[in-house]
C-alpha cells in the first residue's frame, strides 16, 4: 500500500544496452561497399568530358541596373481589336521609354534606353527600382543594344534566405546549422554534378540515382551523425529509393509517358537528344528522396526511443510499436504530396475547367498523367520505406544483455500497452479513482 502513496517517483531504470558488435559489423559491411561504390559513380559520371552538341545560339550577357526614368506613351492598336472598336492604347501606361543607369558589367555607369516589356504577364517597372538588362550582341538580333528584362530580386531573396537560416538555427541549434549543412551539400552536387552530367549526355536515370546515393549519404550522416540509427535510415532509404525506381520505370513504359509534355523537356529532347523518359524517372526519384529520407530516419529515431524506454521489448513487440508511429505518420505525408503535386499543376487544372473538358479526356492528357505517376509511385515507395526501414532498426536496436526484466515493472508495463490494439489503454488501475492511486513507475509510452 505503500507503494501507492509514492506517486512523485519513477523507478530507476538501467542505461541502454550498448549496440552489439556483430550489429557494428553487418551495418559497415553494407554502408562501406554503398557508400565505394557511390564515389566511383560520381568519379565515372563526373562532367567534364565534353558538352552536347546543340544549336548555336547567341551569346546574351546580363547586367544589372538601376530605372531613372520612364516616359509613357500610347500602345500601338492591334488589327483584330481595332476592327471591333476598342480602345488598345487604353492602357497607356503599359507602354513608353524606360531609362536605365546599367550597375555592373563593362558598360557601368552608362545610361541607356529601351522598351518598357508589353503583352500578356508583362511586369510593371517603376522610378529607381533595381532591374535586370540583357545585352544584345549587334546583329544578333532585331532589336535595341540592351532589353529590359525583369525585376532585380536578389536583396530580397538573400534577406529571405538569411531569416530562413537564422530561424532554423535559432530553433535547432547545432542540429539546425548541421541541417543547413547539409542542405548546402544538396545543393552544391544538383548544380556541379547532376545537372552538368545530365547536360554532358550521361544517361539521366543513372546520374540521378548516383546523385541521390550520394547525397543521401552526405546529408544523413552530416545532420544526424554516425550512428547506427543514422545507418538504418540510409539503408531503408536506400531499399525504398530502389523499389521507387524500379516502380517509376514500369509506370512509365505502362503509360506510355515520353517526358516531353512543356517547352523545356520538348527542347532538351529535340535540341540536345536528351531522353525525356530517362529525365521524368530522374526527376522522380530526386523527388522522392526528399520525403523518403524524412520517414526513414523518423522511424528509424522511433525505434531507437522505444528500445531505450523498453529495453525487455523483443522484435516483434518493438516492429508493432514503431510501425504505429509509422502509419500515423504515412497518413500525413500522404496528403502533403498529393497537395504539392496538385498545386504545381493548379495552372493546368483551371486550363482544364476552363475548356470544360470532361474528367476522362482530363485524365488522359500527358502532362495530368505525369503528375499522377509521380504522386502514386512516390507514395507507394513512401508507404514501403516503413516496414523496411522499421524492421532493419528494430534488428539493429540494443536488447537487454542479461534478457530478464523484473517481474512487477514488466506487469505495470504491458497492462498500460496492449498490442492487440492501435492505442495505449489510458484508464485507471481498478479500483481506484485518482492519480494518487497510480503505482510508482506506472506511465504511458
Amino acid at each position: 500500500m505503500g507503494a501507492n502513496h509514492s506517486h512523485g517517483t519513477t523507478a530507476p531504470t538501467a542505461p541502454p544496452a550498448p549496440v552489439s558488435r556483430r550489429t557494428v559489423v553487418a551495418t559497415l559491411a553494407v554502408i562501406v561497399p554503398v557508400a565505394l561504390a557511390t564515389v566511383a559513380a560520381l568519379i565515372w559520371l563526373w562532367p567534364g568530358h565534353g558538352r552536347l552538341d546543340g544549336p548555336a545560339s547567341p551569346s546574351l550577357r546580363q547586367v544589372d541596373g538601376t530605372v531613372t526614368g520612364i516616359v509613357a506613351k500610347p500602345c500601338p492598336a492591334v488589327p483584330g481589336e481595332q476592327a471591333a472598336g476598342t480602345a488598345a492604347a487604353a492602357d497607356s501606361g503599359s507602354c513608353g521609354d524606360v531609362r536605365v543607369r546599367i550597375t555592373s558589367g563593362p558598360d557601368e555607369g552608362r545610361s541607356v534606353t529601351t522598351d518598357l516589356p508589353t503583352g500578356p504577364g508583362a511586369q510593371r517597372f517603376a522610378v529607381g527600382e533595381d532591374v535586370v538588362l540583357v545585352h544584345v550582341p549587334d546583329g544578333a538580333l532585331d532589336a535595341p543594344e540592351y532589353l529590359l528584362s525583369d525585376h532585380d530580386r536578389s536583396s530580397p531573396l538573400w534577406l529571405f534566405v538569411a531569416a530562413f537560416a537564422l530561424a532554423v538555427v535559432a530553433f535547432g541549434r547545432w542540429r539546425g546549422l548541421t541541417a543547413l549543412m547539409g542542405l548546402a551539400v544538396t545543393f552544391v552536387l544538383l548544380l556541379t554534378f547532376v545537372v552538368p552530367a545530365i547536360i554532358a549526355g550521361e544517361p539521366p536515370t543513372l546520374v540521378a540515382i548516383t546523385g541521390s546515393a550520394a547525397i543521401m549519404l552526405a546529408v544523413l550522416y552530416l545532420t544526424h551523425g554516425f550512428t547506427i540509427t543514422t545507418s538504418m535510415a540510409v539503408l531503408g532509404t536506400l531499399v525504398s529509393l530502389a523499389l521507387t525506381g524500379l516502380l517509376s520505370a514500369f509506370a512509365i513504359d505502362v503509360a506510355h509517358l515520353t517526358g516531353v509534355t512543356d517547352d523545356s523537356s520538348f527542347l532538351l529532347n529535340g535540341n540536345y537528344r536528351i531522353n525525356g523518359q530517362g529525365l521524368l524517372l530522374a526527376g522522380i526519384i530526386i523527388g522522392a528522396l526528399g520525403v523518403l529520407d524524412d520517414v526513414t530516419v523518423t522511424q528509424a529515431a522511433t525505434v531507437r526511443e522505444l528500445a531505450a524506454a523498453n529495453p525487455g521489448y523483443d522484435f516483434g513487440r518493438l516492429y508493432r510499436a514503431a510501425a504505429r508511429v509509422g502509419r500515423a505518420h504515412i497518413a500525413s505525408v500522404i496528403n502533403t504530396i498529393v497537395l504539392a503535386y496538385a498545386g504545381a499543376a493548379l495552372p493546368l487544372l483551371l486550363l482544364f475547367s476552363v475548356g470544360d473538358q470532361p474528367l476522362a479526356d482530363v485524365l488522359r492528357n500527358p502532362v495530368l498523367a505525369q503528375e499522377i505517376i509521380r504522386s502514386v509511385v512516390g507514395t507507394l515507395g513512401l508507404i514501403a520505406a516503413v516496414p523496411v526501414t522499421t524492421a532493419l532498426a528494430a534488428l539493429a536496436a540494443p536488447r537487454q544483455r542479461s534478457g530478464k526484466e523484473p517481474a512487477e515493472r514488466r506487469r505495470r508495463r504491458e497492462a498500460v500497452w496492449d498490442d492487440s490494439d492501435d492505442s495505449p489503454e489510458t484508464h485507471w488501475p481498478s479500483g481506484s479513482g485518482t492519480e494518487n492511486d497510480w503505482p510508482a513507475g506506472r506511465h504511458i509510452r
